[in-house]
């Protein structure tokens, strides 16, 4: 076991870990156009399998706007009604700014309500925050509400249709949300919400490479080679940058054979599991064709008997949800690090 203090990596899911490969141009990104005194958007939204870093990357854009001091952030739980917990959530942050609200302005915890002047006026949580929202505005602040994990359920409609309302008011109000393919695809393309197709989208795409080397070169003062051969384990997968390195900062790097047990059960209980139980019989029986190097298309279909057609389908939403990725013309590979291995005793 290591003696070197503090392990500084984590595998908690959305924790901003000690040492982290930041998405400089993704950041940036975000922050300039939120930033920018006529905002081509005021939605982003943040796509990729779990275990890419979407939450960690949320949390980089909202400590930066959080440093400027002209930005309200507002965190919305999004197994919680929406409105209701923007109404309570945003009334805390702002009741927290000094001479940010009117003396007299309150919001109960039982239901909604305002009190201004001492007179107690019942409203819904939608005037709330509008009342809210007016108030930043006149203040000359910003307010970025962050959805983690988005789902498509009905709270999720009323909650957006409402938001595309405070836009045409030109409230100064911003939207960042981070999801799963699937949810944030039902999401942009539910009949009602329309106008969320127009909205950016950052697909996440695997980490450099290169930038792993030279954080596992530091960190474990070990040469080029040995670095090189570790990140090739990871394969820029987030979750695997963290795990591989919090494994070998406890038991060394030299210490090759615990390492990739224990790596592969970490991948396994804290990532796979759940995303294999969430593909559909045809991919995970695409994935028992591919092993875990470069393979052709064409050797898939033949031996899954499918025609042409039906693969385009589905590799078209394998490569859209970050799962695989095309490695040259009819050639495609797992994203994710030894997930055949790993996966290779599923039920399919």
């Amino acid at each position: 076991m290591s003696d070197r203090g503090n392990n500084p990596f984590t595998l908690t899911f959305g924790k901003y870990p000690e040492r982290y490969i930041s998405r400089y141009e993704n950041t940036d990104m975000i922050c300039s156009a939120f930033s920018s005194s006529s905002p081509l958007s005021q939605i982003y939204m943040i796509e990729g399998i779990r275990g890419s870093g979407k939450t960690v990357l949320m949390t980089a854009v909202t400590k930066q706007l959080r440093s400027s001091g002209d930005w309200i952030v507002v965190d919305l739980n999004s197994t919680r009604n929406l409105l209701d917990d923007l109404a309570h959530r945003l009334y805390d942050t702002c009741n927290n700014i000094p001479k940010l609200l009117d003396k007299g302005f309150n919001v109960s915890l039982m239901g909604v309500s305002v009190g201004m002047g001492g007179v107690t006026d019942y409203r819904d949580s939608v005037s709330v925050i509008s009342d809210l929202l007016g108030t930043a505005g006149r203040k000359g602040r910003r307010v970025l509400i962050t959805i983690d994990e988005v789902m498509h359920n009905q709270d999720m409609r009323e909650f957006a249709a409402q938001f595309q309302i405070w836009l045409r008011q030109d409230q100064p109000v911003y939207l960042l949300m981070t999801g799963l393919y699937d949810n944030i695809y039902s999401i942009q393309n539910d009949p009602a919400l329309t106008f969320l197709l127009r909205s950016p989208k950052i697909r996440l795409e695997s980490l450099s490479l290169n930038q792993i080397i030279r954080q596992y070169k530091e960190i474990f003062d070990i040469d080029e080679n040995t670095a090189l051969r570790l990140a090739e384990l990871t394969k820029g997968y987030a979750f695997g940058f963290q795990a591989l390195g919090m494994l070998c900062w406890e038991y060394g790097v030299d210490n090759c054979e615990i390492v990739l047990e224990k790596y592969d059960e970490m991948l396994e209980d804290f990532a796979y599991r759940k995303i294999w139980d969430s593909l559909t019989q045809n991919e995970r029986r695409i994935i028992r064709c591919m092993g875990e190097d470069d393979v052709k298309v064409e050797k898939i279909r033949q031996a899954l008997d499918m025609s042409a057609g039906t693969f385009s389908k589905y590799r078209e939403k394998m490569l859209k949800s970050g799962l695989i990725t095309s490695t040259g013309h009819g050639y495609v590979s797992l994203t994710l690090p030894r997930f055949h291995e790993v996966t290779r005793l599923y039920h399919v």
